[in-house]
């Protein structure tokens, strides 16, 4: 069991280092395999398809990145403070990526959902799934900030999806201009957005 778990495992890493690279399109299940120095027999046992296995590697992806989510959203502090945490760790996040690699690697979500949401519908609805909830977990916060005066957006959910988009957007031209900097307006546009009351 601990053999063939392992293996998924190697296949699921390797996947998503190969797609956070170079994207899904031009992958082949033979050079995933390589990559995880397991043999092309062992993925077919695992994931029936390349999609499935996309599919696995954005549900893992997700596993984790909520974990994150949850633990920057959470806690006693103020709810603007919580929100911005998340963009600080998010921007931290992206540094430290590309201080290992060189490059910023920007959303594995954003990005496969500019490669593949015309081509795989089970992909596109498994992200619109994964952003509707990031937008679930930004609302509650904004709604918390509402009662207590800190903001004055009428619209919690409307907020939501525009911070949500400001950060996807901002992680997106971090990418595309290879520049973590891209990050840091970041508060100060979802301040904005929120038409924040304090300083």
């Amino acid at each position: 069991m601990g053999r063939t778990s392992d293996a998924k495992q190697k296949i699921l890493g390797a996947a998503r280092s190969l797609i956070e690279g170079r994207g899904y399109s031009a992958l082949g299940v033979a050079e995933i395999c390589k990559a995880a120095g397991v043999p092309k027999g062992s993925f077919y046992y695992f994931f029936e398809s390349k999609e499935a296995l996309a599919l696995a590697v954005v549900d893992a992806h997700w596993a984790a990145q909520k974990r994150d989510w949850i633990r920057a959203l959470g806690g006693e502090a103020e709810p603007l403070r919580r929100l911005r945490r998340l963009f600080e760790e998010t921007e931290a996040g992206q540094r430290a990526v590309q201080q290992g690699c060189g490059t910023v690697s920007g959303c594995l979500f954003g990005n496969l959902t500019l490669e593949l949401s015309n081509q795989t519908e089970a992909v596109r609805e498994r992200l619109q799934e994964i952003f509707e909830a990031q937008i679930d977990m930004v609302e509650a916060v904004i709604a918390e900030a509402r009662e207590r005066g800190d903001v004055t957006v009428t619209d919690t959910r409307r907020a939501a999806r525009a911070v949500v988009a400001q950060l996807e957007g901002q992680v997106m031209f971090a990418k595309l201009y290879n520049d973590t900097d891209r990050l840091s307006p970041l508060w100060d546009n979802c301040r904005a957005l929120l038409g924040t009351t304090g300083s």
